[in-house]
This record gives C-alpha cells, structure tokens and sequence, in this order.
C-alpha cells in the first residue's frame, strides 16, 4: 500500500526568513495523525533568506541529517566542528547526551533549499558525533544510492538506527527499482521533478508511506530526485 502525503497538505510556518514545510508535527505544527513513520520522526523543508539561519540551539538523543537542495549551509556545532554543507553532501549529526550548533546561510544574496531529517535512534545516551560525505550526482544517477546505514555500508553517513536512507537522480523517462525486504516498511520523499511510485503520481515536495510492497519502481517524467527510507 503506498499512501501519498501531497506536498501542500504539510504543515506550514513561515516567518520573514524562514519558510517550512513539515511532513510531520513539528514546533507549532502539530497532527495527531502525523507523529512520525517507523523511526522516523522530523522531514522538514526549509527555504532560508540570504544571510539568516538557525542560531546556536540545542538537541539530544535523535539523529539529524542535511540534505541541501540549492545554496549552502555553514555550520558550527559544540563539537568544534565547522563546515559548509552543498548539494550532494550528505550531513550527519548524532545529537546523543547533548549537543549545541548552529545553521546559516553564508550567502548575502542566494536564498537555501534544504531538507532536514530526524531519525530516533534505537537507544538514548550516545556519545555526539559527526560525519559529512559527498555524494555526486552521477552516483546517484540511474540507481538507489546508500547515503545512510547503521553500518557505514558502501560509504555511507552512519546512524544509530536499523534505517537505511537511499538518494536517486533519475533522467526523464527513466526508471530506477528498488527491492524491499519483508516485513520491512518504506518512506518516499520527492526532492524535485515528477515521477510514479508503482503508479501513484508524485510531485516535488510530495511524501509517501509504504507498507506490504515487495519493490518499488520509479518511473520519472522529468529529472527527478528522490529520497527513500527503508524502515522496520
């Protein structure tokens, strides 16, 4: 069964430099029957003004990841680390027993497309951590790349949970399958373009649950970027 969430159906906030989409409850945002899927717990797509961003706040005990659509994040966490997230890399933060960072929009003119992930993890009390790896187009092109593993698999961000998070860029009138285990349930997020989901029509910025299918097929109409999670 693949339920669609269309893209205007989310939870909307907007304030003069921030404007996000929620897939599920979120801050002020709140849907009894949008808690989370599985493991995971937060998609937000934000669109960030030049120049503004997220001061120093804090997290704990959830894994977070930043999946940049268009612009550029610079982020400073309580770890020391400090970094500039693009299109194609893939951030990871472990939030664990605590942690404090900040994200902004180093750019004084160009506006920042992103999306940013909550996964529980399986237990509390990890030590923090931190991993960023690129992942360019052409290796996502045509297939599910891993992007995120509980085991580092295949180069992949590691996180602290039985999740795997896959990254594809299908050409139009391309196709890209994918098998999914059983028992296993799955999540589907357009990043851009239009494409089916075995059929069902999606569009940038729509989301899907997926339960009792054996594979998936994405058929594109335009170029397209999409992101899965195979979940438990």
């Amino acid at each position: 069964m693949i339920t669609l969430r269309k893209a205007d159906d989310r939870g909307l906030s907007k304030i003069d430099w921030l404007t996000s989409r929620h897939s599920f409850s979120f801050a002020d945002y709140y849907d009894a029957q949008q808690m989370g899927f599985a493991s995971l717990r937060v998609i937000n797509e934000d669109w960030i003004a030049a120049g503004a961003g997220f001061p120093t706040h804090p997290h704990r005990d959830m894994e977070i990841i930043t999946y940049v659509v268009d612009g550029a994040v610079a982020h400073r966490d309580s770890m020391g680390n400090g970094s500039t997230i693009t299109p194609g890399d893939v951030q990871r933060m472990s939030a664990g027993t605590g942690v404090t960072h900040s994200e902004y929009n180093p750019s004084r003119a160009a506006p920042l497309h992103l999306l940013q992930i909550w996964i529980e993890p399986d237990k509390r009390g990890y030590a923090p951590g931190y991993e960023q790896v690129r992942f360019a187009d052409a290796d996502k092109r045509g297939r599910m790349r891993l992007v995120a593993s509980p085991d580092g698999a295949e180069g992949s961000v590691t996180i602290h949970q039985d999740t795997r998070v896959y990254a594809s860029v299908i050409e139009p009138q391309g196709a890209v399958k994918m098998a999914l285990a059983a028992g296993r349930r799955a999540y589907v997020q357009v990043v851009r373009g239009a494409l089916t989901v075995n059929g069902v029509a999606m569009a940038a910025g729509d989301g899907a649950r997926v339960t009792g299918e054996a594979a998936l097929e994405f058929a594109a109409s335009a170029e397209s970027e999409v992101l899965l999670f195979d979940l438990v």
